[in-house]
């Protein structure tokens, strides 16, 4: 599969684009994990114009990351357009690498977002969306993608048309997530249409399906079923990175990789962890990784106590004796 210049090989597997998720440390991780490409948190144009502090950091990213994509939203035109430009700049950023290439986000479902027209609120507004793609496109010479959902709710889900519409205003692939802004997270992402996308003759362009996919059978599933030209994994990769390997092995082999042992997640709970501080230092680092400190040791039986412990200390020290516990009781 082909972004523009970018060669992603054959079936590849995506890091999905998530706000408080998908930071640097986590999209490094995910890389020497298997993804072939990553994406940073959502980044708000309005942000970027007003030359905001924590929207300009979202947008550094490292050479090790790449490919990565600068994944930006918001409705005003002018600041999409302007943001575009920005992220396409942001090698210059204190020597990083930028932007391989820009995604624009028109599927975050939450009301904060959706709720003033930005994210999937576009759904509700497909004329504007396609006017938005065409002006971002135009501005940059980056390959520009779009994220997006099946449409607003169950009564109008418009992406056959209007991934045409898209494909059309000159972006290089597609994602669609399998259900409506309404559905939010819930209920079971619908992969029809995403497959109905693809076997659509008059698409060109790379469609790339999101959604449930936290298995290597899913993942097959998706690449056979539907014929998807890549896959995007979000949330399976909270505390769960090597979820791109076990997927990328059994895509390739047919056979399921071994559960990683209890020293080997500690392992990996480690690295992240020193990825983290690195990046932002302590505290921050310890307290914006918790939600995956969490995941990491999911099944281990009598575990709450220690769980608990885990998300709470904001110390490294602590951090560093509760792996070793973890090591030596559930050895």
């Amino acid at each position: 599969m082909k972004i523009g210049n970018i060669n992603l090989g054959d079936r590849p597997v995506l890091l999905a684009p998530m706000e408080d998720v998908t930071d640097r440390s986590f999209r490094l991780l995910c890389r020497e994990q298997g993804a072939d490409m990553v994406y940073t948190e959502f980044v708000p144009s309005d942000g970027l114009v007003r030359d905001a502090r924590k929207a300009i950091e979202k947008m550094y990213t490292l050479e090790e990351e790449a490919p990565v994509g600068i994944q930006i939203y918001g409705h005003i035109p002018e600041s999409m357009v302007e943001a575009a430009k920005m992220a396409e700049a942001a090698a210059q950023l204190a020597g990083g690498h930028g932007a391989d290439l820009i995604d624009i986000n028109f599927g975050c479902p939450v009301s904060k977002i959706a709720g003033r027209g930005a994210g999937s609120g576009m759904m509700r507004e497909p004329d504007k969306m396609v006017a938005i793609t065409r002006a971002v496109v135009e501005a940059v010479k980056l390959p520009v993608t779009v994220k997006t959902r099946l449409g607003w709710d169950e009564g109008s889900k418009i992406i056959v048309e209007l991934a045409e519409r898209l494909q059309d205003a000159g972006i290089a692939a597609l994602t669609i997530h399998g259900r409506t802004r309404c559905q939010l997270y819930c209920g079971k992402a619908d992969w029809t249409l995403i497959g109905a996308v693809k076997n659509n003759p008059r698409m060109r362009i790379p469609i790339i399906g999101n959604g449930d996919i936290d298995s290597p059978q899913k993942a097959r599933e998706a690449f056979g079923r539907y014929g998807v030209d890549g896959i995007m994994v979000g949330r399976a990769s909270f505390g769960h990175p090597w979820i791109f390997r076990e997927i990328k092995h059994f895509l390739q082999t047919g056979e399921e990789l071994p559960p990683l042992s209890v020293a080997e997640r500690v392992a990996l709970a480690r690295r992240h962890l020193a990825l983290s501080l690195a990046v932002k230092g302590e505290p921050r680092g310890i307290f914006e990784m918790r939600r995956h400190l969490s995941c990491y040791f999911k099944g281990l039986p009598d575990f709450k106590e220690t769980r608990i412990k885990m998300v709470t200390t904001l110390s490294t020290e602590e951090l560093d004796a509760i792996f070793d516990y973890i090591c030596t009781r559930y050895a």
